[in-house]
């Protein structure tokens, strides 16, 4: 009964990869980026209703998640093992998954304020560099915690880990970075390391928007401290001078 069951469960994955407009939605998110439906319906060829139902149909096959970030909608795909089923298929098919190209204005893509928290391409190349590193440890699809090493990376930096901990909130959690599509740190643990990065001059922060700006301090620190290398390219975007907002302004989302 058991193995009939599985029958039963590849055929129905198969079925629903096997429509075409399935398949385009499921390849576009192979890149790790979540996208709103009228994304994929885009990306599908199909009308935004259609686009709807199929999303419906994989979200309840478990190949795609939801994920609500106030009134957005976005959708990525469940776990690697889908990603890499899929990989297997596009061997054997010979396609290759389509990528995502964001349209954000680059000074807010590479660094800005999310609620209390850093996000934008620092905060998710950051966030990457904490899980690889290991200091940053997934307990579930909805939160972390910090290794021993993580502990005494941030006590470095002069933020009391116990302390955030018994706060009325998410210690540290994944929070999808909208211009990214991935995530970064968000939490009391992504707002302690924000607001000790202003502290320290590592970023500055506009008086009239929620841009931040990387200084030649803080990439060196970063650098330091983390093993972060950032890309040439955003050196346009940093600043040699402090800012002059005050380091504890924060504008909302």
């Amino acid at each position: 009964m058991h193995a009939e069951h599985q029958d039963i469960g590849v055929s129905q994955v198969a079925a629903a990869i096997a429509e075409p407009a399935r398949t385009k939605i499921l390849c576009s998110l192979m890149d790790g980026h979540a996208r709103t439906s009228t994304e994929l319906a885009t990306i599908a060829e199909v009308s935004a209703s259609t686009a709807s139902a199929h999303l419906a149909k994989l979200k309840d096959l478990s190949l795609v998640r939801l994920h609500v970030q106030g009134r957005h909608r976005y959708y990525s795909l469940a776990d690697k093992r889908v990603a890499q089923a899929l990989e297997a298929l596009m061997v054997i098919g010979q396609n290759a998954a389509p990528t995502f190209k964001p349209h954000t204005p680059d000074r807010l893509q590479f660094a800005r304020t999310c609620y209390d928290h850093m996000a934008g391409t620092l905060a998710v190349l950051l966030h990457d560099r904490l899980i690889e590193a290991g200091w940053l440890v997934e307990t579930d699809e909805q939160a972390y915690r910090l290794s021993g090493s993580g502990d005494a990376l941030f006590l470095a930096l002069g933020i009391e880990v116990e302390e955030l901990s018994t706060l009325r909130r998410k210690f540290a959690c994944p929070c999808l970075d909208w211009s990214m599509r991935r995530p970064h740190l968000g939490g009391s643990l992504g707002a302690a390391l924000l607001q000790a990065a202003l502290k320290r001059k590592w970023v500055t922060q506009d008086l009239d928007s929620r841009a931040l700006a990387l200084t030649a301090l803080g990439r060196k620190e970063l650098n330091v401290r983390f093993g972060l290398a950032l890309p040439i390219e955003n050196r346009q975007i940093e600043r040699s001078q402090p800012a002059t907002a005050p380091s504890g302004s924060m504008h909302t989302r």
